[in-house]
């Protein structure tokens, strides 16, 4: 079980960095955007590939933040019978389903996509709009970002079940950490104090 939490850790590492990483990718969407605007009103100039980079764009967040998303317990849950349950209860529910629901839903859709990736790819398929750019980069996401939900499923899994048999915290306790600005208030906070001291 030591080396299973082991992997379980170097996945978290993978996941952590590939979601803060991707959280970027807002900022870029939010440039070409902006960027896509000005220019439409004021030089009267607009282009389909500004309008599909965005959406690629927003499906790249979408599933590279999936995995992110799971390893942070921050999908939507409707408790109503799990939260009567203990600890142990609940991550039964949860093992279940990883094994029952998550994992087929997304072994069928990696798949089901690697097809659609290579025709895309073989075929240099490009957009239907025109000035429009290439479909396989967009294509490639879907099992890119099933491949990384698939590995934070396998994760997940290995710490409910370590937390079952004692050798690990509870993988749904939320970690309350200052956001950023926090963090910078309260250094500026402690600095004034100790020049005040």
């Amino acid at each position: 079980m030591d080396t299973l939490l082991k992997l379980s850790r170097w996945i978290d590492a993978l996941t952590e960095r590939v979601g803060k990483s991707a959280i970027w990718l807002v900022l870029v969407v939010v440039l070409v955007s902006t960027g896509n605007a000005v220019l439409r009103y004021t030089l009267n100039y607009s282009s389909n590939a500004f309008l599909e980079i965005q959406w690629y764009l927003f499906g790249a967040i979408f599933l590279a933040c999936s995995g992110y998303t799971l390893m942070r317990n921050e999908h939507v849950r409707i408790d109503l019978v799990a939260s009567k349950l203990s600890k142990r209860g609940q991550t039964w529910i949860d093992i279940f389903g990883i094994l029952f629901f998550l994992m087929p839903m997304a072994f069928t859709i990696l798949i089901l996509s690697w097809p659609v990736f290579m025709h895309a790819f073989v075929g240099n398929e490009m957009s239907n709009s025109p000035g429009g750019l290439i479909m396989w980069p967009v294509r490639l996401m879907i099992p890119v970002g099933f491949v990384l939900l698939i590995a934070q499923g396998i994760s997940e899994l290995i710490k409910r079940i370590g937390f079952l048999k004692g050798l690990c915290p509870d993988p749904t306790e939320k970690v309350i950490a200052m956001t950023a600005e926090e963090e910078l208030a309260a250094i500026i906070k402690a600095r004034k104090e100790k020049g005040e001291a």
